[in-house]
């Protein structure tokens, strides 16, 4: 199963029944996914379920339909035990940004990083999984894949936000703190540092 959001809204992609969603279950070649991307985005619907044999399949169908963006990002643990955070537009965030064409995706993350917190000296742990959300710019919706990755740092200076991307500031996050940033971040964040809580604080 694949979860993207829109709106914090999920939508499913899965060859099963969920039965969060039975009620807005549909095969993505018989119905108007923009009609109920709108339902998602308005309000008046709580989840999308869209189902096929294989959840490959669906992918293909599904990816078609949007111009796509590939960002990347990192979840980053300093020696202390906690992890980076960035507070941008009312809500917690990790770092992540735009990969340039033809840029690694490693590079990439690790370049996002540096360039939205100052943080430096960072090693790639490991990848962690890809995350997805749908989003409207200049009246297209567009499709962004965010390649993660945990990290590690030794850099001992202080965080500095970089406030022309709108980030007003950084902040090492505890575990005890870790519920201020789930109860006000995105919900593919809080999914991700749900999944991978015992991991990062260990």
């Amino acid at each position: 199963m694949i979860t993207i959001f829109i709106n914090n809204k999920p939508i499913y992609l899965t060859n099963s029944i969920i039965d969060s969603c039975k009620n807005s279950r549909f095969d993505i070649k018989k119905i108007d996914l923009f009609k109920e991307l709108n339902k998602l985005e308005n309000g008046s619907l709580e989840s999308l379920c869209l189902c096929a044999d294989t959840v490959d399949e669906l992918w293909v169908e599904f990816t078609k339909k949007f111009k796509k963006i590939d960002a990347a990002g990192g979840i980053v643990k300093n020696k202390n035990n906690e992890i980076l955070c960035i507070f941008r537009n009312d809500k917690w965030d990790l770092p992540k940004g735009k990969v340039e064409k033809d840029e690694p995706y490693t590079i990439a993350a690790i370049r996002e990083v540096e360039e939205e917190t100052g943080v430096k000296k960072l090693s790639i742990i490991k990848e962690l999984p890809k995350t997805y959300h749908i989003y409207q710019f200049k009246g297209e919706y567009v499709l962004k894949t965010t390649y993660w990755f945990l990290m590690s740092t030794l850099d001992d200076d202080m965080p500095v936000p970089q406030t022309e991307e709108g980030i007003t500031h950084v902040e090492w996050i505890s575990k005890n703190e870790l519920p201020k940033i789930t109860q006000n971040t995105y919900a593919n964040i809080e999914l991700l540092l749900k999944e991978f809580e015992n991991q990062l604080f260990n």
